[in-house]
């Protein structure tokens, strides 16, 4: 995660929680005038619109008395849907025997980008099974990583 993506959880992970939600993850998407702040929530109970909108007016109000972007951006507030974003190896416990698309920062087996079943997780490495083949990666090599839906 990026220096400012981790102060933005920091500042507004409290305030997500004091509306009764966990934060999930942010990503802060850069493209001149037109960046994106996207911060996910969860809750066992699921996610509706008026959650987002909810959690959107605390966020913003938050954001516009501490200004850590100092440029013009959108904030978007939403569930992580089904194909939920990993922002930790943590989150990636609760869904052990799912598969989850991952990009590397780097080569690791000949593979930058796979689809793998999430085997095991322990501390800050996962192991997938990858094509029939075990594959430990350290969380801190992770580029993106989500989870691909299983439709039955």
């Amino acid at each position: 995660m990026a220096r400012i993506e981790e102060r933005l959880v920091t500042m507004i992970e409290p305030a997500v929680a004091a509306l009764g939600f966990e934060l999930w993850g942010v990503e802060f998407v850069r493209a001149g005038k037109h960046s994106t702040l996207r911060v996910y929530i969860d809750h066992e109970d699921g996610i509706g619109v008026d959650d987002c909108a909810d959690v959107s007016h605390q966020v913003s109000a938050l954001l516009d008395v501490e200004d850590p972007i100092n440029s013009e951006y959108y904030l978007e507030v939403s569930s992580p849907g089904m194909e939920r974003p990993f922002f930790s190896a943590a989150q990636m416990q609760n869904y052990l025997g799912e598969t989850a698309a991952v990009e590397l920062t780097m080569a690791q087996q000949n593979k930058r980008k796979f689809k793998g079943v999430i085997k095991a997780v322990d501390g800050n490495s996962v192991e997938f099974e990858v094509e029939g083949e075990p594959m430990t990666v350290n969380y801190s090599a992770v580029k993106k990583a989500h989870l691909v839906p299983q439709l039955n």
